[in-house]
This record gives structure tokens, C-alpha cells and sequence, in this order.
């Protein structure tokens, strides 16, 4: 983005997120906020969280599409979020938790899963902590089925983080991430194997199937819908 562009895009990102917060009415909650030229690093209290993945991130969802109404170049933001202590100092605070929710927000995976869902405004990446604390207990706004978890890799390891873009029931897949992502449902699934993980399928698989009386058996697979037709003698 060109340099004389970027006022506008700094003040359309602290307008929405900013309102969010007041919106959500967790404004207070605030410990420490720190600019980071294109974007926001806040630290705000463990009791906001339920509020922060519920109404802040509907709120803000719902400000990025207002102003984007107005602009041919869409804002799209990127939020990672995560729980975790952190150790404040005169230049800001850090901590593992901090550098988490930074990573998880910009890492290749999040940038790839929001390019393949081009009319949306915002992608929520939420550490597997704040899923599993948070997030999988529902509440406000929160709804678990429409997460997705996803395998990347970051400077620390791996991680398995779960993304969320608002608007859409599921978050795309992108790039051969068909056996390395998993929706909601699937948080507790045993594993099929070392380094394998459940597939993601839209297509249901029945097992035999024994009729006795009348009517048909139909066997096959839904997804391109074909069906073999095994009928025996009718009574």
C-alpha cells in the first residue's frame, strides 16, 4: 500500500475495533494496547474472553463490512487470540502468550484460508487453549460447529490453532489442507494412525445393511449421489 494511503487505513482499523469494544462493553477490560503500524497488540482481562470471541468479534465483523461499503479496497483484517500471562515493562509487555496470538494470526495457513474466502472482511484465528476453554462451551455469539482447526507450523513448532471467518458457516480449505484440517465435531476424534489425522469429507459412507419386510436397501455414498439399488423379492 502506498504511503500516502496508509493514514486512512490506520484510522478505519482503530474506528472498528475500537467500536467493537465499546459495543461489547469491554472497554475497561483493557490492561495495555500497543500500535504496530498495521496493526493492534491488546492485552485485556481473562474475564472479557467470553466477550472478546463472542460479541467483540461479531461487532467487528459487522464494522468492517460497514466501512467497506465505502471503500473498492476492502479492509481485511486478520485476529489472533489466545489466552496466557504476560509480563508488562516501560516498553509494552511480552510473553509466550503474546507472541502466540501474533503468530497464529499472520501465519501462512490464516493468510492462505482467508485469500480463498475473497468476500470476507475478517479471520479469526483462536489458539487450541482458548477453543477448548472458551469457545467449545458456546455462549453469546459463539458458535464451536463454526470453527475449524488446522496443523501449522511456527517458529516454536506446531500448533494447532482453530480459525473462524465470520459470514461463513466453515472456514475454506486451501492448498491440500483436506487431511490436515478438522471441524469442530472432530476436537475429540482418536487418531487413525501416527501423523494422520481425520479427514475432512463431505461424503457419508454406510456399512451393509439388512432389510426385512418390504421396501428397498440403497447402498452407495452421498456426495456425487449414486446409490446401487439392491432390492430383493418383495413379500
Amino acid at each position: 500500500m502506498p504511503d500516502p494511503d496508509r493514514p486512512a487505513l490506520r484510522e478505519r482499523l482503530y474506528r472498528v475495533a475500537e467500536h467493537a469494544f465499546a459495543a461489547a462493553r469491554i472497554a475497561e477490560t483493557r490492561h495495555f494496547q500497543e500500535d504496530r503500524g498495521d496493526g493492534i497488540l491488546i492485552v485485556a482481562e481473562p474475564r472479557a474472553a467470553g466477550r472478546v470471541v463472542g460479541e467483540w468479534v461479531e461487532y467487528l465483523h459487522q464494522n468492517l463490512r460497514a466501512v467497506n461499503r465505502e471503500l473498492r479496497t476492502p479492509l481485511r483484517l486478520r485476529a489472533g487470540l489466545t489466552l496466557g500471562p504476560f509480563t508488562p515493562d516501560r516498553h509494552g509487555f511480552s510473553g509466550s502468550a503474546v507472541d502466540l496470538a501474533c503468530r497464529i494470526g499472520n501465519c501462512a495457513e490464516a493468510k492462505a484460508v482467508l485469500a480463498a474466502a475473497p468476500g470476507a472482511p475478517l479471520l479469526v484465528a483462536v489458539s487450541d487453549p482458548l477453543y477448548q476453554d472458551v469457545v467449545s462451551h458456546g455462549g453469546r455469539w459463539i458458535d464451536p460447529d463454526h470453527y475449524r482447526q488446522y496443523d501449522v507450523s511456527l517458529q516454536e513448532g506446531p500448533r494447532r490453532p482453530w480459525f473462524l471467518v465470520p459470514g461463513l458457516t466453515v472456514p475454506p480449505l486451501s492448498g491440500g489442507e483436506s487431511a490436515s484440517a478438522s471441524m469442530g465435531g472432530d476436537a475429540d476424534a482418536p487418531p487413525q494412525g501416527a501423523g494422520e489425522r481425520r479427514p475432512t469429507s463431505d461424503r457419508f459412507r454406510f456399512g451393509e445393511v439388512t432389510n426385512n419386510g418390504s421396501g428397498q436397501v440403497l447402498q452407495g455414498e452421498f456426495g456425487d449421489i449414486t446409490f446401487d439399488n439392491r432390492g430383493g423379492e418383495r413379500p
